[in-house]
């Protein structure tokens, strides 16, 4: 089975790992090995792709800012750490990338803004927005708040949410394996890397070992699931040894690695997530001329809408039902049912003006609709 094309994806996210940024006995950053990276990620950037890095490190460099022992933390710790090593890793990033041209924002998340469906949103129109300026989001697990009972522990899976939320088309685990074995290869010298793995199954999963380095919460078990989340999701994933110089051009150049393979696209996987998997909280009613206008791939705009039904929030899914009652699709909306009911049938440069703030110009947007027949 052929390896996708790398300059063929229009959205990228990246996972950096704390043991390739971070130098094991000094505490410090590579920079040599970052200033590489960063001209990858521009690269990528300069022929139109997004661009998004998900970066650990925090907890690493402020465990050397302030003297804390090496291995596991204390949970109190481990958030000292992160506040402190936060500010040093957003530093290194910015400029990095803005010696290049390029501008970094950052994005703190917990594990909350990725599976609440009113924080998931926020979250990913600040995402969508950082895109449409051409800055490279540069995001992390807010490491300072989040307790052990409400964080992801690695970021891998939290990369393959993240490129799930920004419909990111391809995600890259770089790590310090190159790709999937068919055993761990430090236990079992015959094993042998696995270049293309078209679903991911029980075998694969079984193939998976532990984590490599003191630096890494994750191993490849994290890699997997993050490759079922992403994969679902409709990206495709890669995983590869980011220790060399210049990582994504040696991906793009041919380089080992291990690709999972999606059959779907973030599109498809997102519609059929809306359509199946969400509970409707409410009902919104269109006249004939909305019902045309997202038949033809339109946003649903307030001036087509007749009426509400329910008590739903921001961020929750609707069913939209036409002037004769039959459902046409199901969306997630971007006002609450309140006001939804003060903007019905107004034009959406009045939507400042009745509900005192400057909202979307959508009820739902068409990225966030699936209709029937998607």
């Amino acid at each position: 089975m052929k390896r996708p094309i790398f300059e063929s994806f229009r959205r990228i996210v990246v996972k950096v790992g704390s043991s390739l940024l971070v130098d094991p006995r000094e505490a410090k950053v590579k920079r040599d090995w970052l200033a590489h990276l960063a001209a990858d990620l521009v690269e990528a950037h300069r022929r139109g792709a997004d661009v998004l890095v998900v970066s650990s490190g925090a907890v690493a460099l402020g465990r050397s800012v302030l003297g804390l022992q090496s291995g596991p933390l204390p949970l109190e710790d481990s958030q000292a750490a992160a506040a402190v090593g936060q500010i040093a890793l957003a530093r290194i990033w910015a400029e990095v990338l803005g010696d290049l041209g390029v501008t970094a924002g950052q994005i703190l998340v917990t594990f909350g803004d990725t599976e609440e469906r009113r924080r998931y949103l926020y979250a990913r129109e600040c995402l969508t927005r950082l895109l449409a300026l051409r800055a490279v989001p540069v995001i992390n697990e807010n490491d300072t708040v989040a307790t052990s009972e409400i964080r992801y522990g690695d970021n891998d899976r939290l990369a393959a949410r993240v490129a799930t939320m920004a419909s990111a088309d391809l995600l890259v685990l770089l790590s310090d394996v190159d790709g999937l074995y068919t055993a761990p290869p430090a236990e079992d010298k015959t094993a042998k890397r696995i270049d293309v793995v078209p679903r991911v199954t029980a075998d694969v999963e079984a193939m998976a070992g532990g984590a490599a380095s003191q630096y890494s919460r994750g191993g490849m078990r994290t890699k997997i699931e993050a490759a079922k989340i992403a994969t679902t999701g409709g990206a495709h994933m890669v995983i590869a040894d980011g220790r060399v110089a210049s990582p994504l051009a040696r991906i793009a150049g041919g380089g080992p690695c291990t690709w999972f393979l999606t059959s779907s696209t973030p599109v498809t996987a997102r519609k059929k997530w809306i359509a199946g998997s969400l509970e409707p909280k409410g009902v919104i009613h269109v006249d004939d001329g909305a019902a045309r206008a997202l038949g033809a791939g339109k946003s649903l705009l307030p001036a087509g809408v007749t009426g509400v039904e329910g008590s739903f929030a921001r961020g929750d899914c609707i069913v939209i039902r036409n002037r004769k009652g039959g459902e046409i699709g199901r969306g997630l909306v971007t006002y609450d049912a309140l006001d939804v009911a003060r903007i019905i049938g107004r034009s959406s440069r009045d939507i400042e003006g009745l509900l005192g703030f400057k909202g979307p110009d959508e009820v739902i947007h068409r990225d966030d609709m699936a209709l029937n027949g998607d």
